[in-house]
């Protein structure tokens, strides 16, 4: 039986860390260490976490970084496997023993394993409202990765090793940490397989949250990362048109959210992508009635169409 770390970085997460931790604890493979690293939180984190004695291992230190604080988990883990897991998100009680699972009968050894996520979203006090990400089985898995379903934090598993050989985590990075992490992983060449049992719970319940309270930012590293990864895969003679489809649709997608915060910039974003030869409205971003707004009076009219729309 496979070792197994799951490592849980904790950033004020006072109201949510110790579900995490219970879910971590709960998970029915047996052969499990938990380890928390409290990245200088303010609140009662560090109360919580110490609650739980001997049941996990834990440290506390400076504030550095989710990067920072998930490499120095790294570098306490002794599993064969490392899990990580967001301390304001949680895991499903057998997600770990259905992934591992998922790769015994593989010939070739497997060094990161993903699955769907399971995202929640949160008002007040409650979930209202639950649904499972969408994993385009039949696309190649840079195609997957493109559309932003390979990467999501507590639903990969690594092989350490395979983790520590690429360096860890980019400490530098500030925001779509685990596609850049899972994008050079694909281009070191390390064996990805994908389990479709989703078992990660992904908690939105805040705007303010690495991902979530900058689009601007976020829309600038995730066209960089995924620029990175055409480059790359044209370079290795493997870039193929559904790849370069998957790409324009992001690149729409992106502009079409950079349009509700700034009209004139996702105009300029749109222009721009044109230009590279990587734009394309299409998918569920593009509903008939946008296109035909947009074929009608441009981006910027289907944009101010979709705003009054929208109220």
């Amino acid at each position: 039986m496979p070792s197994v770390s799951i490592l849980i970085p904790c950033f004020n997460a006072e109201r949510w860390v110790a579900q995490a931790i219970h879910s971590a604890l709960d998970q029915t493979h047996e052969d499990k260490e938990v380890i928390v690293v409290d990245d200088g939180s303010t609140d009662g984190s560090l109360d919580v976490i110490k609650s739980f004695g001997n049941q996990i291992r834990w440290e506390t230190g400076p504030n550095r970084g989710g990067n920072a604080a998930r490499n120095r988990l790294l570098e306490l883990a002794t599993g064969e496997w490392v899990q990580f897991l967001d301390a304001d998100d949680y895991l499903e009680s057998d997600k770990i023993s259905k992934q591992l699972k998922a790769v015994e009968a593989q010939a070739e050894p497997v060094d990161v394993i993903y699955s769907p996520v399971i995202s929640e979203v949160w008002y007040d006090s409650a979930a209202i409202e639950r649904s499972e990400s969408e994993v385009s089985v039949n696309a190649s898995l840079h195609e997957q990765w493109i559309r932003w379903q390979v990467a999501q934090t507590g639903s990969v598993m690594w092989r350490r090793e395979a983790l520590v050989s690429i360096g860890g985590w980019n400490e530098a990075y500030p925001c779509c940490q685990d596609n850049e992490v899972t994008l050079r992983a694909i281009k070191h060449g390390l064996k990805f397989h994908y389990c479709p049992d989703a078992g990660a719970v992904y908690r939105i319940w805040s705007e303010d949250t690495v991902c979530r309270k900058d689009p601007g930012r976020v829309v600038q590293h995730k066209t960089q990362l995924i620029e990175q990864m055409m480059d790359w895969l044209v370079s290795q003679n493997k870039l193929t048109k559904e790849v370069e489809a998957a790409a324009g649709q992001a690149f729409f997608e992106m502009a079409r959210t950079l349009a509700k915060y700034d009209l004139a910039a996702a105009e300029n974003y749109k222009t721009e992508r044109i230009s590279a030869g990587w734009y394309l409205p299409s998918g569920a971003a593009a509903p008939w009635h946008y296109r035909l707004a947009h074929s009608i009076g441009g981006f910027s009219f289907a944009e101010k169409l979709a705003a009054w729309r929208r109220g």
